[in-house]
């Protein structure tokens, strides 16, 4: 109970906590939900808040569900997403409508959720494209979901609205991004009319283990593109592999890119490095 929402009524009547307690070590999340004053308020938790507050019957969607899900990096501040016919919720809450098939509900930690096809398919629908992508991604990412799958309720639902922006937003999703930056920087070089990255390139040694793995690059012209986040240059032993690999992929004849965040702040300048690592190599830039 400290670390999850729960109840307070039942709380209370169960003898787990008396009412000054309740007001004085514990927050509303929702009405009659609570939890610890000293624990975070992620996406999961507000959506367990959310299942709790509107009852054992209604459907988690959308972030909510990508949440159960065990989707990475989103935001716990945004508001839980339920599917009812009541629309009306209270702040921090937004209630759906729409219908939803019952092969596209599942039951994950006895919470009724959308699938997580059909979680991809109203997040891609309902969102912009530069927020929707790094949400697919991450949700791709931690289901191990295929974008056929996704697809074929866009095909079985042609008069949805938003149906156009979901297939906009499956071309550009990948599951193999591993944080938001990198699904960040893949949009940046495609956006300036680079090929599409693969994602996730492994290198394998003489016995078929995998030793290296790149985040993204093009293996017809051996250009890797490296998103380095802050342990790669706060961390001792980190750096040192970090060099070590490198310098195997040049063996190789691999060309790096490295980007850091600060040079998010200046996408011209990794458009200009890989835009000349590519044409070095031939690609038809």
């Amino acid at each position: 109970m400290r670390d999850e929402p729960f109840l307070g009524t039942s709380a209370m009547e169960s003898g787990l906590v008396t009412g000054y307690q309740l007001r004085t070590r514990y927050r509303a999340v929702y009405r009659n939900v609570y939890l610890a004053n000293e624990v975070s308020l992620t996406a999961a938790r507000r959506a367990r808040a959310a299942w709790l507050f509107a009852g054992p019957d209604v459907v988690l969607a959308g972030i909510s569900a990508a949440a159960v899900h065990g989707t990475k990096w989103l935001d716990g501040a945004a508001p839980a997403e339920i599917v009812r016919t009541d629309r009306h919720a209270p702040p921090g809450l937004v209630a759906r409508s729409y219908a939803i098939a019952d092969d596209q509900v599942c039951t994950r930690r006895g919470m009724r959720i959308t699938t997580a096809a059909r979680t991809a398919f109203d997040i891609g629908r309902t969102l912009p494209l530069p927020k929707a992508v790094p949400l697919l991604d991450a949700l791709m990412n931690a289901t191990r979901l295929k974008p056929t799958t996704v697809l074929a309720i866009a095909e079985a639902s042609p008069g949805v609205r938003g149906v156009r922006q979901l297939r906009a937003a499956m071309k550009l999703a990948d599951g193999g991004a591993e944080s938001p930056r990198e699904t960040r920087v893949r949009l940046l070089l495609i956006g300036a009319g680079q090929p599409a990255p693969e994602t996730q390139i492994e290198f394998f040694d003489d016995y078929g283990e995998a030793i290296i793995r790149v985040d993204m690059g093009w293996r017809k012209w051996k250009v890797a593109v490296e998103y380095d986040g802050i342990q790669h240059w706060t961390d001792g032993k980190q750096r040192s592999w970090d060099i070590d690999r490198i310098a195997i992929l040049e063996l190789l004849g691999w060309m790096v890119v490295r980007v850091s965040a600060d040079m998010l702040r200046r996408p011209e300048v990794i458009i200009q490095r890989v835009t000349a690592k590519l044409r070095a190599a031939s690609c038809p830039l």
